[in-house]
Protein backbone atom coordinates (compact mmCIF):
# COMPACT_ATOMS: atom_id res chain seq x y z
CA UNK A 1 0.00 0.00 0.00
CA UNK A 2 1.42 3.55 -0.59
CA UNK A 3 1.36 5.75 2.07
CA UNK A 4 -0.21 9.65 1.42
CA UNK A 5 1.71 11.69 4.46
CA UNK A 6 -0.16 14.23 5.55
CA UNK A 7 -3.75 12.95 4.82
CA UNK A 8 -6.40 12.88 6.83
CA UNK A 9 -8.49 9.71 6.95
CA UNK A 10 -11.53 12.57 6.02
CA UNK A 11 -9.39 13.13 2.94
CA UNK A 12 -8.69 9.90 2.17
CA UNK A 13 -12.66 8.89 2.65
CA UNK A 14 -13.34 12.31 -0.28
CA UNK A 15 -10.93 10.53 -2.14
CA UNK A 16 -11.82 7.45 -2.52
CA UNK A 17 -15.14 8.63 -2.58
CA UNK A 18 -14.57 10.77 -5.74
CA UNK A 19 -12.71 8.66 -7.93
CA UNK A 20 -15.77 6.05 -7.11
CA UNK A 21 -17.93 8.66 -8.28
CA UNK A 22 -15.83 9.00 -11.49
CA UNK A 23 -16.00 5.99 -12.24
CA UNK A 24 -19.71 4.53 -11.47
CA UNK A 25 -19.88 7.23 -14.46
CA UNK A 26 -18.25 6.18 -16.74
CA UNK A 27 -14.50 7.13 -16.11
CA UNK A 28 -11.43 4.41 -17.45
CA UNK A 29 -10.52 2.34 -14.70
CA UNK A 30 -6.42 2.90 -13.97
CA UNK A 31 -5.88 -1.01 -12.37
CA UNK A 32 -6.31 -4.42 -13.70
CA UNK A 33 -9.04 -5.85 -11.21
CA UNK A 34 -11.65 -8.40 -10.83
CA UNK A 35 -13.09 -5.71 -8.90
CA UNK A 36 -17.21 -4.86 -10.20
CA UNK A 37 -17.62 -2.52 -6.97
CA UNK A 38 -16.59 1.50 -7.99
CA UNK A 39 -15.97 2.02 -4.50
CA UNK A 40 -13.71 -1.26 -4.25
CA UNK A 41 -11.80 -0.31 -7.75
CA UNK A 42 -11.65 3.11 -6.18
CA UNK A 43 -9.90 1.93 -2.78
CA UNK A 44 -7.37 -0.17 -5.15
CA UNK A 45 -6.28 2.50 -7.26
CA UNK A 46 -5.84 4.81 -4.04
CA UNK A 47 -3.43 1.64 -2.31
CA UNK A 48 -1.53 1.22 -5.72
CA UNK A 49 -0.65 5.16 -5.82
CA UNK A 50 -2.42 5.85 -9.29
CA UNK A 51 -5.11 8.17 -8.64
CA UNK A 52 -4.90 11.82 -10.96
CA UNK A 53 -6.40 13.54 -7.14
CA UNK A 54 -4.75 15.76 -5.31
CA UNK A 55 -5.09 17.36 -2.32
CA UNK A 56 -5.03 21.51 -1.73
CA UNK A 57 -5.42 23.15 1.22
CA UNK A 58 -4.99 26.58 2.90
CA UNK A 59 -2.33 27.76 4.71
CA UNK A 60 -2.44 29.77 7.51
CA UNK A 61 -1.21 33.46 6.78
CA UNK A 62 -0.64 32.25 3.07
CA UNK A 63 -2.79 33.07 -0.25
CA UNK A 64 -3.33 30.18 -2.20
CA UNK A 65 -2.48 30.39 -5.75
Amino acid sequence: MIEYPGLTRFEKTRIISARALQISMGAPVLVKTSEEDPKGIARQEFERGVLPITVKRKMPGRHAD
